[in-house]
């Protein structure tokens, strides 16, 4: 966000299409990794549309220009926490198992059950999952290489996901 002004969000704020389209190329990058860190179902890119669409549509509602880059991030949060509950029906920030298993488990176990259940998967959920998060490609990218559709990609994401989830909490 180091190349966006006050002026230029004045500008984007005012209707000037110029300022909006250069206000969403500067953010877009900032947005992604956000959602990369924060997405459950790591489905960035639907979550990095949904939150430009949202600073495009109501960036006028917002009072004080210096406030933009806690408003973007908050509302890439809440799209990724709206992302998830959609997809797995749960939200994983109220997961009592999942939170008393992170603080009962040290770090460096944590990152050795984490790559034992990786480990475990079948390869196409395996090799899905570590092309998603590990090479962070998305998910048109994936379904290039893997040769199947981006609709498959997702479902395997899903599944893998919840396989590493499973393993680790011992459901």
């Amino acid at each position: 966000m180091d190349k966006i002004t006050d002026e230029l969000i004045v500008g984007a704020q005012a209707g000037d299409s110029q300022a909006l389209d250069q206000l969403l190329y500067f953010i877009q990058p900032n947005v992604r990794d956000y959602a990369m860190k924060h997405c459950v179902i790591n489905d960035v890119e639907d979550a990095v549309q949904e939150v430009l669409l949202t600073v495009s549509r109501r960036l006028e509602a917002l009072r004080i220009v210096a406030a933009l880059s806690s408003w973007v991030f908050t509302t890439t949060r809440r799209e990724c926490r709206r992302l998830g509950r959609t997809a797995f029906d749960f939200d994983p920030h109220d997961d009592a198992t999942a939170v008393a298993w992170l603080a009962s488990t040290p770090e460096q176990d944590q990152l050795i059950d984490l790559g034992r259940a990786i480990e475990r998967l079948p390869v196409e959920y395996r090799r899905v999952l570590l092309m998603k998060d590990y090479e962070h490609l998305t998910n048109k990218e994936i379904a290039e290489q893997t040769g199947i559709t981006v609709a498959a990609v997702k479902s395997r994401l899903h599944r893998a996901r919840t396989m590493v989830r499973e393993s680790l909490l011992g459901l």
